[in-house]
């Protein structure tokens, strides 16, 4: 039985794409997916399983119990798109413009309510009952998955699993880790005032640019000399905005970044560092600061039974050539407040384009389809073997 409605998948490709290029066109940003939130219930109510609406905010959560006892199981896919304009010669490109998925999304939904149609086909054959947790803002902190379970979706759910369809990964490879496995994600922003003035009299100015530059230089001075060079950060800068004109010395510059760490500790040193140096390099230049710093999602750590579940699921599943454990990504996903709450293990599934590599957020980003029918695959097998346990 579980052979058979593995292979079923294969029979709904052309259904998968033919979706997942309808949801490539059209796009929502975090917390404003309402169309897409409505498409996604919209199926649940033709497949005639019990769903809401609305769960934490836009997410979308289903339940299928099958006609035997067994294990409640949760999966789980996110649903928004990014503020990225799509430059893709392609007849799918996003249709919205300055938004796209860039990031795989619509494919994580095409997967899991491609499960959901399988599983509703057998249901009387089904063992358990099944959660499919369809996840709002994922790309925007204080992001979806935390509201989510503020609900109580996962109270009565014994392990969720989810998986990101993974561009830096060949196709039919299967990745993930029995600990830590991405990173916890966290922004912040630096404004500094200094005095502004004309470009041809910098003595009477004090440079926000200039010091900005020297902050810049500074802070990545915290990963390389303050912290144990055997802990894991990344302390990256990704903004830098001051000025407006060739001949006047700016008296403002706003810097934004993120950091990437696995330890709270680790995390909490980088604060106190950086609010050290932010305030060593503007008392020098007779400058000002505003410091703000948000905490985001959580480390995503695996369960080491769960992960192994994984990787024995996906050496059973045709198509796959390799399932590996690797190391962790710097990369977040608020996947990890799911994990915080019970057993369970997400993983990477291998969908780079063949000949063609563009990375997650990039302006031409897309992924190989086939990936699709292996994630549910995956994950289907994975839900069957965790029932048997």
């Amino acid at each position: 039985m579980r052979e058979h409605i593995l292979n079923e998948v294969e029979d709904y490709y052309d259904e998968m794409v033919e979706m997942r290029r309808y949801l490539h066109q059209h796009p929502e940003l975090s917390f404003q997916e309402d169309k897409t939130a409505k498409f996604i219930a919209d199926q649940y109510h033709k497949l005639d399983i019990p769903y809401r609406e609305h769960v934490g905010g836009n997410g979308v959560v289903a339940t299928l119990k099958g006609a035997k006892p067994g294990k409640t199981i949760a999966l789980r896919a996110d649903f928004d798109g990014l503020p990225i304009q799509d430059e893709k010669d392609v007849p799918y490109k996003s249709t919205v413009d300055g938004v796209m998925h860039a990031c795989g999304h619509d494919g994580h939904t095409t997967t899991l309510l491609t499960i959901a149609k399988i599983m509703k086909k057998h249901q009387q054959e089904l063992q358990g009952t099944y959660v499919f947790v369809h996840q709002h803002a994922e790309e925007l902190a204080p992001g979806g998955a935390k509201s989510i379970v503020e609900t109580g979706v996962l109270d009565d759910v014994d392990v969720v699993f989810g998986t990101h369809l993974w561009t830096n990964t060949p196709y039919g490879v299967v990745q993930t880790s029995p600990k830590e496995f991405m990173a916890g994600a966290d922004r912040f922003s630096i404004t500094i005032q200094g005095k502004g003035g004309h470009g041809a009299m910098p003595h009477q100015t004090r440079d926000a640019i200039v010091i900005g530059s020297q902050l810049v230089t500074n802070l990545q001075q915290i990963v390389s000399r303050r912290i144990d060079p055997l802990a894991t950060a990344v302390l990256t800068i990704g903004s830098f905005q001051a000025g407006n004109t060739f001949n006047i010395i700016a008296d403002t510059a706003t810097l934004t970044g993120t950091v990437r760490t696995f330890d709270p500790e680790l995390q909490d040193q980088i604060i106190v560092e950086m609010e050290k140096v932010i305030k060593g390099t503007c008392v020098t230049n007779d400058a000002t600061y505003e410091f703000n710093y948000e905490k985001g999602y959580p480390p995503v750590v695996n369960h080491p039974d769960e992960a192994a579940l994984i990787l024995t699921a996906a050496e059973q599943i045709e198509g796959i050539t390799k399932a590996e454990e690797v190391v962790p990504s710097m990369t977040g996903e608020d996947f990890s407040y799911y994990l915080l709450k019970k057993p369970g293990a997400f993983f990477f599934t291998g969908a780079q384009k063949d000949g063609q590599f563009y990375p997650h957020h990039h302006p031409k980003f897309d992924f190989d389809e086939r990936a699709m029918v292996l994630a549910a695959k995956t994950l289907m097998q994975t839900a069957f073997l965790y029932q048997e346990k």
